[in-house]
């Protein structure tokens, strides 16, 4: 098999908290009638695996060219699943709930989930808009869950507003949300462990509030996280958490991005629009918004024919 760069179909989620920057900056034809909050680009997880898009791959899952093929897409023949990465964007029109993702000591712990460490690049943001992440200095477990009961939450938690550009590291047992107005590209964990602690007195679907996962938030969270411990970054190397690294691009009209075999990539396109050609002859388009799981077989040149920025994702941990 001539493997090359894989896209997926996107799966989209309805979330309460869904908006329209999907459509609006990526184009995207999301489902009509729907509040779309995630669209996931690249998942290996029981109940949501990508199903590839292009090429004579179609139709074909992730999951199941992995196990064909693991040395040349993962890189190494002792795979196992799920693939390392869970690739999103997030479009948010209204505020999200107040979580947390447990971490692996905490999951041995309780006995169920799947540890996520996250991070945000942040593709575009409405004047003030805002994220939370971490918990005031001072803030103990004690007075977090008397803050619960108080239904003042919101008071613990460090709000930080944001710019587009930016990027933020969220180590799992950070307690955070998404304010409005954010459409964001998520790169964590292949794992949906989520523990909602406070989803601001809201009611979804038939007047009924979300459920909430407060013993095991308070067992997931990490009190000494704060904003000011948590890094911003915006320009090389933005992230490098041990279970991968991203790295952010800028290249101009006409420049090209060499990529070497031997390391399976992930490619967000954040904007413009170009190829990507295998050195043997071959090449697959891209366009802004798009992801590309480049396997590690792969060996060729990206080729920009308008200007554009980019996240790779390297350094990808298997289990």
């Amino acid at each position: 098999m001539n493997l090359y760069p894989l896209k997926f179909e996107p799966i989209y989620k309805q979330r309460i908290w869904g908006g329209c920057m999907l459509r609006d900056i990526f184009g995207r034809q999301t489902p009509e009638g729907e509040r779309i909050g995630e669209s996931w680009e690249l998942a290996d997880l029981p109940g949501d695996k990508s199903v590839i898009a292009n090429g004579e791959l179609a139709g074909r899952t992730l999951a199941s060219v992995l196990k064909e093929y693991p040395l040349q897409v993962a890189g190494r023949e002792d795979y196992g699943p799920p693939f390392g990465l869970l690739v999103k964007f997030l479009d948010c029109g209204d505020i999200l709930s107040v979580q947390v993702h447990p971490d692996a000591e905490a999951c041995r712990r309780m006995g169920r989930g799947d540890p996520k460490t996250e991070c945000w690049y942040i593709v575009a943001a409405e004047p003030e808009a805002a994220i939370y992440k971490g918990l005031k200095k001072g803030t103990t477990r004690r007075s977090f869950a008397e803050a619960i009961k108080a239904g003042i939450v919101e008071e613990t938690l460090d709000r930080v507003e944001v710019k587009p550009g930016e990027c933020h590291l969220l180590p799992a047992g950070t307690v955070h949300a998404i304010g409005s107005g954010l459409l964001i590209a998520e790169i964590q964990l292949p794992s949906d462990t989520t523990y909602r602690v406070f989803d601001w007195n809201r009611t979804a679907a038939a007047g009924k509030q979300r459920p909430l996962h407060i013993a095991e938030a308070l067992e997931s969270i990490k009190f000494d996280i704060s904003a000011a411990d948590l890094p911003v970054t915006r320009i090389g190397r933005l992230v490098d958490c041990g279970f991968f690294t991203v790295d952010k691009g800028h290249q101009a009209k006409g420049c090209e991005l060499l990529m070497k075999s031997g390391e399976v990539k992930v490619l967000v396109f954040l904007n413009g629009m170009g190829r990507i050609e295998h050195s043997r002859g071959g090449s697959v388009p891209f366009a802004k918004g798009e992801t590309f799981l480049v396997p590690a077989a792969y060996e060729g040149a990206t080729v920009f024919t308008t200007e554009a920025e980019y996240l790779m994702v390297r350094g990808i941990r298997f289990r």
